[in-house]
């Protein structure tokens, strides 16, 4: 009897329990995550957005992008620092006005006063970190943003000198030490640099002082290279390989937006070049070499190491 009690409880506990399980509906709610801020707002957080070109995907590229230090958006009008020469001035901080834009949803339609329409994609990749992405070309660029008082313009000045010295057309010569040792160099007035990849990218010329910039014969043309000195933020050496007449060596300074100052260690010489006809970049049409480019000169330059 007992026995026939203990099954008849079992059995009804688990209709029961059956009965409680059958009326338990489990639902999961769906969340689907808004932005919390448009793109428009996205990118007016930050008055500054840097161009980290070093990180940049892909074997195309955006030509307003590849040339630019840096770029804001501001009420509809897109901005660019494009030059070296005045940045953190000119246009008070933000640059030049060089096109207009709109924004829906993560799209970034750029019109571009020289390079035309853009339609981009952009991810939020940190609070203050974006990926633009060009579909057409497979591309992305990456920004990192910053308010104009805490942005750095000096360091992306020291760190792009070799641009500084292409934003002029030629830089003429204005001073030569007393002390010294003589040598080869003292007669060298005008050096023209022009951009990595095209070639022989610097020339000399030991025409007189003073002529126009158009009659300027160059004798000698060569490869120039800037590099960092250990420690030292604000100086940079440069070396120019005249290509079958050997090397200079110098320690490069800048004394202002216009004018630079070069140390011959080997003679022990100072000299001071102004630069002439300054270039305002609007397009990547000089500057900074586009991703192709920028692969041929690594490529070469492991060849020229592997030799």
């Amino acid at each position: 009897m007992k026995t026939l009690k203990l099954l008849s409880v079992i059995f009804l506990s688990s209709i029961l329990l059956t009965s409680c399980v059958a009326e338990v509906v489990i639902e999961e709610d769906v969340y689907v995550e808004e932005p919390t801020i448009t793109l428009n707002e996205l990118l007016n957080t930050y008055e500054i957005w840097y161009v980290d070109i070093e990180r940049t995907k892909g074997n195309g590229e955006i030509p307003f992008l590849q040339k630019a230090f840096t770029v804001s958006f501001r009420n509809g009008t897109f901005y660019a620092n494009n030059n070296l020469v005045d940045m953190g001035s000119n246009g008070n901080g933000y640059g030049l006005d060089v096109g207009f834009y709109n924004t829906f949803r993560m799209d970034l339609d750029i019109s571009h006063d020289i390079d035309g329409a853009y339609k981009l994609v952009i991810t939020q990749l940190s609070d203050n970190q974006i990926e633009v992405y060009d579909q057409v070309t497979n591309t992305s660029y990456f920004l990192i943003g910053y308010q104009r008082n805490n942005f750095d313009y000096d360091q992306v000045f020291y760190d792009n000198i070799h641009y500084f010295l292409q934003e002029y057309e030629t830089w003429e010569k204005v001073f030569t030490s007393e002390f010294g040792v003589l040598n080869e160099f003292d007669n060298e007035n005008y050096l023209k640099f022009s951009y990595f990849g095209s070639g022989e990218n610097f020339k000399s010329s030991q025409d007189e002082n003073g002529i126009h910039i158009d009659d300027i014969f160059y004798d000698y043309t060569g490869h120039y290279e800037v590099n960092d000195i250990v420690n030292i933020f604000d100086r940079k050496t440069l070396t120019l390989d005249y290509d079958y007449l050997g090397n200079e060596f110098f320690e490069l300074s800048v004394i202002n937006d216009s004018k630079i100052e070069l140390f011959h260690p080997t003679s022990e010489t100072v000299y001071q070049f102004v630069g002439r006809g300054h270039i305002q970049f609007k397009s990547s049409e000089k500057g900074k070499p586009t991703q192709n480019e920028k692969k041929r000169i690594k490529k070469a330059d492991f060849l020229k190491l592997s030799k």
